[in-house]
């Protein structure tokens, strides 16, 4: 994994990326649905409460979207455990992260705060909209696109995170395939999902996703998250996790050499 070391201690912001960037080598909130399957639908009583297909749904959702106690994270306890949350999911080291499905980019914000290279990706431009005010003058860049097929050119990230996305998209599989393709050797998936509700539940159950993510990860981490109610600012009775996904370290990476990581979580 690369460092970025400057003689400013200060973060640099960066321009966003063309797909036709050339390659840089190495480095050493469901936001984006597409709920064409109607089994993945929400019915019954919460459906009003729950995400729709429609994207004109996040652009209106945008301007109160971080009044969520985890979506905003404007209370500081609330935002402090998703920061310690997050400092233990991602490297030691500054590393290239890219957050998918960003939302207005709380998530993004903490782990730019933590040292690292930011690039986000979310369907609604008025979510990336308030995300690069969010981090205005913060070394991170946002892409208004697919989070599922994100247009990133050739960077590849030693982190890819996804919160809330992955159980809405039409095909997890092509989606988990597409974003190991996007990670340097050893690099890591965070994939924060859960399975909502009690009379009709939605989601995908974390041992559906460790299946899943299985073919990809020399190893993989399930942490429970339903239990840590400051995670989410209330109570709740559902199933929350985050699945850890590490890729192996024995593929070469361009330079020729593998790029082991260094994460809070030890691998087994």
């Amino acid at each position: 994994m690369s460092t970025h070391t400057s003689a400013d201690p200060s973060p640099q912001p960066y321009a966003d990326p063309s797909p036709q960037q050339p390659y840089a080598g190495p480095s050493s909130q469901p936001h984006d649905l597409t709920l064409d399957d109607p089994a993945r639908r929400p019915a019954g009583p919460e459906a009003t409460a729950l995400p729709v297909a429609d994207a004109a749904y996040w652009e209106a959702a945008a301007e109160t979207f971080d009044d969520e106690p985890d979506h905003g994270l404007r209370d500081p306890a609330v935002r402090a455990a998703w920061a310690t949350r997050l400092r233990t999911w991602l490297p030691a080291e500054p590393a290239e992260v890219l957050d998918l499905g960003c939302g207005t980019g709380s998530l993004s914000l903490l782990a730019a705060e933590q040292g690292h290279r930011v690039l986000g990706v979310d369907r609604s431009p008025r979510m990336i909209e308030r995300a690069r005010t969010k981090l205005a003058g913060r070394d991170a860049a946002f892409l208004v696109g697919d989070a599922a097929e994100p247009h990133v050119g050739e960077r590849r990230f030693d982190v890819v995170l996804v919160r809330h996305l992955l159980w809405a998209l039409p095909d997890p599989t092509a989606a988990l395939r597409r974003w190991a393709d996007l990670l340097v050797p050893g690099g890591r998936l965070v994939l924060v999902e859960g399975r909502w509700g009690e009379s009709d539940p939605i989601g995908i159950p974390a041992d559906e996703l460790t299946r899943l993510v299985a073919p990809l990860a020399a190893h993989t981490t399930v942490q429970d998250l339903a239990h840590d109610t400051v995670l989410w600012g209330k109570e709740v009775h559902d199933e929350r996790y985050a699945l850890l996904a590490d890729l192996p370290r024995t593929r070469l990476s361009r330079r020729g050499a593998p790029s082991p990581l260094r994460f809070a979580v030890p691998r087994a």
